[in-house]
């Protein structure tokens, strides 16, 4: 006879753990498309294309096509993307006047959907044309530009909800706007585990860039003093770990935006990293409440598909109802929220698969939001050596490279493997066929004495461009913090 408690308890335990889990699940499948207020949205997509607008007008102004793109003998390429090349003659010239053009197509939302769409096409391209160039907010900014592509942005306050009424909406799916906010939230997040490091726990790089810093408003005297350094290193740690939480809450959203403000504004001044400042502060405020850009555009209601929405009030019970239309099923739309955002999960932590200190071999730093942790002086040097008729000579890469390549050079391996076999072609072009190509790269980081890099010993122009570890890379030999701060 079976024993009817045991069962019941047999049964309790198999279903246990997804009993729980399911509802879970479906409350938050239920909150992702739920409707909010498209405002955010709105506000973003002007943001957005207004700060874009403004990086073309920088190249444009500051002469950085040419100088990037037309003038170096030779542009570094990412791997696999050795097929990416600039475009002859006035190419690049026409591309970016392109993608300013098409910057103001999504601030003001006309053709919205090919606008974003060509927008990261073009914006990709250019950012894989030169691996030596590479930045965090580049990165971001393909990565937001894609985004962009999926967002129902333009059905409020735009050319295209005027000229189609049609498509207009006051409302959008609440996975629109938690998208963005997740991509930001992981930046944030990642920035504050790089900091998770010795020498960012003794002050450096941080101690070194402040001290050339004195001239900073107001408190700029104190920057050599080491309670600032350390107050400044441990506040940056803490405001990126604790930044995205405290934005969620809304009791600390205040002050935690008043902080990230504040940060991003020093940064302005401290440090030469463009647009990326004000783009984040932009970009930020999307974790207040969607309605929040209502009264920040109460004054130009009525125009652009507002008018029927009182200033400075959320949408009705009635226009909430009409939420911006999404022709994919929901299961399309989770597969790819699942996608993406575990791609941006795992992605930055790839580093943890290769030998050594990421900050030393900078094998899986890009992509992965390590930003402002590194201050390095390199001393860089190759040896040609013709096997056939034993000749040999010496290249510095300020004899081939622009100046702001040359600096990059000495602390990327990619880079002196491609310095390398562009070496070796140049020798065969000039006469000189299956040459060796060996480096003396001698490399300070954070303060620390010069160490050898790259073994001197092997021939890089054999070398194959790889994205497997590199054992010619020369470990770290680390000192202990007091050190480091002497």
């Amino acid at each position: 006879m079976a024993r009817p408690g045991l069962h019941s308890r047999q049964v309790f335990i198999a279903a246990s753990p997804t009993a729980w889990l399911r509802p879970l699940v479906q409350h938050l499948i239920q909150h992702l498309f739920t409707p909010i207020d498209i405002a955010s949205l709105v506000y973003f997509r002007i943001a957005f294309g207004a700060i874009m607008l403004w990086e073309i007008w920088r190249y444009f102004s500051k002469g950085w096509i040419s100088r990037y793109w037309i003038d170096p003998v030779m542009n570094f390429t990412y791997y696999g993307f050795d097929w990416v090349t600039p475009l002859p003659g006035p190419g690049m010239y026409i591309l970016l006047a392109g993608l300013g053009i098409l910057a103001l197509a999504i601030m003001v939302g006309w053709h919205y959907r090919l606008s974003a769409l060509l927008f990261f096409l073009g914006f990709t391209y250019s950012f894989l044309l030169e691996q030596a160039r590479y930045l965090n907010h580049f990165y971001l900014i393909c990565l937001i530009s894609f985004l962009m592509i999926w967002l129902p942005a333009h059905r409020a306050f735009s050319v295209d909800a005027r000229r189609r009424p049609e498509i207009a909406a006051q409302a959008a799916s609440a996975w629109t706007l938690w998208l963005l906010r997740a991509q930001l939230g992981l930046v944030y997040f990642y920035a504050g585990v790089a900091k998770l490091n010795p020498d960012w726990f003794a002050g450096e790089p941080l101690r070194t860039w402040l001290a050339a810093r004195t001239d900073f408003p107001v408190i700029g005297h104190l920057f050599t003093t080491e309670w600032m350094v350390y107050l400044l290193s441990y506040g940056g740690l803490l405001l990126d770990l604790g930044a995205t939480p405290f934005l969620l809450w809304r009791r600390t959203r205040p002050v935690a935006f008043g902080c990230v403000v504040l940060f991003h504004l020093m940064n302005v001044r401290l440090f030469s990293i463009g647009i990326f400042p004000w783009f984040m502060i932009a970009a930020t405020a999307l974790f207040f409440p969607p309605s929040f850009p209502r009264q920040l555009l109460a004054h130009l209601r009525g125009w652009l598909g507002l008018d029927s929405v009182q200033a400075g009030r959320p949408p009705n019970r009635r226009q909430m109802s009409r939420v911006a239309p999404i022709r994919m099923k929901r299961s399309a739309i989770l597969a790819g929220l699942g996608l993406y955002l575990g791609w941006q999960l795992l992605f930055p932590l790839r580093h943890f698969l290769y030998p050594g200190n990421v900050n030393w071999t900078y094998e899986g730093h890009q992509y992965s939001w390590h930003m402002k942790l590194l201050s390095k002086r390199t001393e860089v040097e190759f040896w040609v050596f013709h096997p056939d008729s034993q000749t040999a000579w010496t290249v510095t890469p300020e004899d081939y490279l622009a100046r702001w390549q040359a600096r990059k050079i000495g602390s990327r391996p990619d880079l002196i493997v491609q310095f390398s076999h562009f070496l070796a072609a140049a020798a065969e072009r000039s006469g000189y066929p299956g040459v060796e190509v060996r480096a003396r790269v001698m490399q300070s980081l954070n303060g620390r004495s010069p160490q050898l890099l790259v073994d001197p010993s092997v021939d890089l122009a054999a070398e194959q461009r790889t994205l497997a570890p590199k054992p010619w890379l020369q470990p770290l030999m680390e000192i202990s913090p007091s050190e480091l701060q002497s």
